[in-house]
């Protein structure tokens, strides 16, 4: 049996992964943590888009803005490979 990718990660930094049905409390509070990172992501890209449609960035805003993207970027791809990989458990 392999594990669910849970998204978020362990303290030293590396995947925490979940066996089991995918029933339980653990399953449920991990798909309400992607849906909120996926809101998350959402209201980032809309917020992004209106910044650079603006005016001209600072350096400084510039990279805080691309360090949020790239957080984002990284839950949205978590997401997608523990999501991934349990559509090709099913088949």
């Amino acid at each position: 049996m392999s594990g669910r990718l849970l998204p978020w990660a362990g303290a030293d930094g590396k995947p925490c992964y979940l066996l089991g049905d995918g029933a339980g409390y653990i399953s449920r509070l991990a798909d309400q943590i992607e849906s909120v990172q996926l809101g998350m992501a959402d209201g980032l890209l809309g917020h992004a888009a209106e910044l650079l449609a603006e005016q001209p960035l600072t350096g400084d805003e510039l990279r805080y803005l691309a360090r949020r993207l790239n957080e984002s970027l990284a839950d949205v791809r978590r997401i997608a490979e523990s999501r991934g990989a349990r559509l090709v458990r099913k088949e």
